[in-house]
């Protein structure tokens, strides 16, 4: 499955700044060694659907240690027998648009 998730704090620092706690969702992400990638708006994660759920549940414990509410937002595309979409997809794209 592919997972496109954003997590952060409901309140900011006394800058309104959320960075800080969504790195540290990010860093939770990244040290899973499942593929991901990260943009303006989201991470992707791929994996079985235990795997992402957990890190997804870890991710939200890591903005949760630093306020005590918490917004997650997440999108899923559930495709059983499919590996390697979070780069096919794109490329599929990609293959179209040089049509």
């Amino acid at each position: 499955m592919l997972v496109a998730f954003s997590v952060s704090p409901s309140g900011g620092d006394h800058d309104g700044s959320v960075g800080a706690a969504v790195a540290e969702a990010i860093r939770v992400v990244r040290a899973s060694g499942l593929p991901n990638e990260t943009n303006a708006m989201f991470t992707n994660i791929e994996g079985d659907w235990d795997e992402v759920m957990a890190v997804v549940k870890q991710a939200v414990d890591a903005v949760a240690a630093a306020s005590p509410r918490v917004s997650l937002v997440l999108k899923a595309d559930i495709r059983p027998g499919y590996t390697d979409q979070l780069t096919a997809k794109v490329e599929r794209i990609e293959d179209a648009l040089r049509e």
